[in-house]
């Protein structure tokens, strides 16, 4: 059996890929911060390098 420990952020709009024990899950869905997590409620991306996600 193999484990992941890695998978792209469940943000639709994100284009990173996260580390699954340093990722923030919420609802069993891993993200790479907490803006994505929270559906970006202000309109602010993720702050990564190269990603644009904000909404």
């Amino acid at each position: 059996m193999t484990t992941v420990t890695q998978m792209k952020c469940a943000c639709e709009s994100c284009l990173c890929i996260v580390d699954t024990d340093k990722a923030v899950e919420k609802d069993g869905q891993y993200y790479c911060s907490e803006a994505c997590a929270k559906g970006h409620p202000d309109g602010s991306g993720c702050g990564h390098k190269g990603c644009t996600c904000h909404a």
